[in-house]
């Protein structure tokens, strides 16, 4: 096992904030004394059926803590998901049934350990101990938070204050995710920014000797908190989402995770490097500063950056394809293998169709856009707003990678 200071280094890459560094240090260079793993916590409360690369950013650091010795503990959060993380949220989360959970956990775990190594990965579902608790004890468990405590809450501050409903049951889901850590005796958690408040009630929970006595658990040191950063989806504005439509899925097909991931906005091109590829950070400083004098070599980067994920979940054969596949469509070749399919319906010109299928914002947008020679039909720009759409099916190009079929 190397030092913990290097351990230190290595799981630092891509993080936004530790809870803190010095206890993390403490408890790596303890490991190192013992030879005793830590215990990483991560919580997935399985929502939906598949994995998008945002998740995938607390994945590898998973991954890194296992390639460096230590014990991950996935906790499937079969009874939180049923609560809902209010995390976030302006509102209350639609409430999933027991058994929508657990079928997309089945499908959630298959993916999760495509980046995870299952061998070394304990599997836990918080029912164990959620589903036999004693109403004594989920009193016992609420009297370690106010209600003041609870509206220091960011997102329960601004429902407050707009007038929006703060359901009961959202305030014990911090609570129930502390006394996870509790349970497994967490070392660590890892969270994305957004779980920072929850994160830190494992922490006070851990902190609790007697709370760890009423649970029939050792006392703990608290869990230090290992936060990364919220992935900006496709669009470059807000983070990753399948609701938002801004999402890189890692079962997607291999051609259409390539062109996703190349069409993104060049500011986001450093930061998915830094969190989703394993290049040295000295490189990644090496290319930013190249673009000063070259900006056009942000295309070879992204291309780079698009092979690179999708022979991460497709293979190297998938991702040259791919890349061949995407070259095509450039040169006209070719259409992205998601290129959509709209109808025209009553749609009078091409400026409205722009408007109409989401190339542009506005009608002021698109005539921009065609005056700048930035929409072409079947291949041709074109630059007048009010020109006839042709009879027939033909295709759509707006900037340099939307399409759609037009019929």
């Amino acid at each position: 096992m190397i030092s913990a200071k290097e351990q230190l280094e290595i799981l630092r890459r891509g993080v936004i904030e530790l809870i803190d560094e010095k206890d993390l240090l403490a408890k790596l260079e303890k490991s190192v004394a013992t030879g005793k793993p830590l215990r990483v916590k991560m919580g997935v409360d399985p929502t939906a059926p598949d994995i998008h690369l945002g998740f995938t950013v607390g994945m590898r650091k998973l991954r890194q803590f296992q390639d460096l010795g230590h014990q991950v503990v996935l906790i499937v959060g079969d009874y939180t998901a049923t609560v809902g993380d209010p995390s976030g949220k302006s509102k209350t989360r639609a409430r999933l049934t027991h058994e929508q959970v657990l079928k997309n956990a089945e499908s959630y775990k298959e993916q999760f350990f495509q980046i995870v190594d299952r061998d070394k990965t304990e599997v836990v579902y918080n029912g164990e101990w959620f589903r036999t608790l004693t109403f004594d004890k989920v009193t016992e468990l609420m009297s370690r938070i106010t209600v003041a405590q609870m509206l220091e809450r960011q997102d329960f501050q601004n429902r407050h204050a707009a007038g929006n409903p703060i359901s009961l049951h959202e305030f014990l889901y911090p609570l129930m995710q502390g006394l996870d850590s509790v349970m497994i005796e967490a070392d660590v958690e890892l969270g994305g920014t957004d779980q920072k408040f929850n994160v830190l009630r494992g922490r006070e929970l851990q902190r609790d000797p007697a709370l760890c006595d009423v649970f029939g658990k050792p006392h703990q040191e608290p869990q230090v908190g290992l936060f990364v950063p919220i992935l900006l989806g496709t669009c470059g504005q807000e983070k990753m989402s399948k609701s938002l439509g801004n999402y890189v899925g890692i079962t997607e097909a291999p051609q259409v995770m390539y062109h996703k991931i190349y069409s993104i906005p060049d500011p986001q091109v450093a930061d998915w490097t830094t969190l989703l590829t394993d290049m040295p950070l000295t490189e990644i400083d090496s290319r930013k500063a190249s673009l000063v004098s070259d900006p056009s070599s942000i295309n070879a980067w992204k291309a780079w950056l698009a092979h690179e994920i999708v022979r991460q979940y497709h293979g190297l054969e998938a991702a040259d394809q791919a890349r061949e596949r995407e070259a095509a469509v450039h040169r006209g070749e070719a259409l992205p293998d998601d290129t959509p399919m709209v109808s025209r319906g009553s749609t009078a010109n091409l400026l409205d169709l722009l408007v109409e299928v989401g190339a542009v914002p506005s009608r002021g947008e698109g005539k921009k856009l065609l005056q700048n020679g930035g929409v072409q039909i079947d291949g041709e720009k074109v630059s007048d707003p009010g020109q006839a759409l042709p009879a027939g099916e033909f295709v759509l190009r707006a900037g340099k990678r939307k399409f759609w079929k037009v019929g």
